[in-house]
């Protein structure tokens, strides 16, 4: 039974037939793990803990950068530098401290995802790559929970409720992710800083509806957002029934190598560990940061020259011809981009760094600043 306080603090719940004093228990009782503390991950957590769901859990691991401020509202300039989580627990617990708020300061992977999900009754995936997008979906079949998906790029947004037990998997919409190359980052094209606050806000309400069974989730839909036109449409989505992980039949049973599958290596890769060994021995190697002048400020390689993925056209004769060059980016997507031009324009040595710098901090220099 709900005591005084909490019929005071949740009182237009309370008066909702959708919810009422059982659906406010129901929320007590709940838990919900959400996937990323960022754009998607802060309104979604500051609302579910508003509206008293009683166990949150929170998986990040970075730092609060001034470039999160314009749409991270969890975060402030006087939390600038801090690990993300930390800041994230004191402010969900200043907002409501009858919230368990549960920290996990590591990146989600195939070792930990299913540990990590099974105490909890609801993911929220606010995750920004396709390596952990899948593994959260394949991680959320396997166990059994519902995945409450949201994406942004510039002016769109997705959100959808992928439940295989009543409907669609994420593998059903797309069952492999699209080129790494040809995929542009949020911090290469950019995100109005309002959208992540909308697609968050509706994850929450899908997460509160699960745990209330009020309304019509979005199982079988997918809620498509442009906020230029401000316009919202919804596409029915179906169950795959030769999805790799979903179907009666599936070819994945178990968590398999995201990064590999989401950036599958070719000859003309390198990886983080590869690199730093040649830099160590070959002099001659010529490395270029294809990042935003916020990314490289905030660190890079001592050997890289810094050349913006829109400018590599303009400043060709800055790469010279007759030596292998590596292009480097954040995770490997835009350097990709730029390995792809240099080799149409009669490049014949070009290698991409696999992973870009998240992998060298992962893999290389743990200490090394990546925006």
């Amino acid at each position: 039974m709900l005591n005084s306080s909490e019929r005071e603090r949740y009182a237009r719940h309370l008066t909702l037939p959708e919810v009422g004093e059982e659906g406010q228990e129901k929320l007590r009782r709940a838990s919900v793990l959400i996937i990323g503390a960022g754009g998607l991950g802060s309104p979604s957590s500051m609302y579910l803990a508003a509206a008293g769901v009683g166990r949150i859990g929170l998986v990040d691991f970075d730092v609060v950068d001034s470039t999160n401020l314009q749409r991270q509202i969890l975060y402030g300039e006087s939390v600038i530098g801090q690990r993300k989580l930390d800041a994230a627990w004191q402010r969900l617990h200043d907002l409501n401290r009858n919230v368990r708020v549960e920290t996990f300061n590591d990146r989600l992977s195939s070792r930990n995802a299913l540990p990590l999900f099974e105490p909890y009754d609801i993911i929220i995936d606010g995750t920004d790559n396709f390596a952990t997008r899948y593994l959260v979906n394949d991680a959320c079949v396997l166990s059994g929970k519902p995945n409450v998906y949201g994406s942004v790029f510039r002016f769109d947004g997705q959100a959808s409720v992928f439940d295989s037990r009543r409907g669609p998997c994420y593998r059903c919409l797309y069952p492999d992710p699209p080129p790494p190359h040809l995929v542009p980052s949020c911090a290469e094209g950019g995100v109005l800083g309002v959208l992540p606050g909308i697609v968050g806000t509706i994850q929450a309400t899908e997460a509160i509806k699960l745990i209330t069974g009020a309304g019509e989730p979005l199982i079988g839909r997918l809620l498509l957002i442009d906020a230029l036109k401000m316009s919202f449409r919804s596409l029915k989505l179906e169950r795959n029934p030769q999805c790799r992980v979903c179907s009666a039949n599936p070819e994945i049973r178990e968590l398999i190598d995201y990064e590999e599958f989401c950036n599958p290596v070719t000859e003309t890769d390198i990886n983080a560990a590869q690199l730093a060994e040649r830099l160590a021995t070959d002099k001659s190697l010529v490395v270029i940061d294809v990042r935003e002048p916020h990314e490289w400020a905030a660190g890079h390689l001592p050997e890289a020259k810094h050349i913006p993925l829109q400018q590599v056209p303009a400043r060709l004769a800055e790469i010279p011809k007759d030596a292998e060059v590596v292009m480097v980016c954040r995770s490997g997507g835009r350097s990709g981009r730029a390995q792809q031009f240099l080799m149409s324009n009669g490049y014949k040595r070009v290698r991409n760094l696999t992973g870009g710098m998240l992998g060298w901090k992962r893999d290389v220099d743990p200490a090394m600043t990546v925006k």
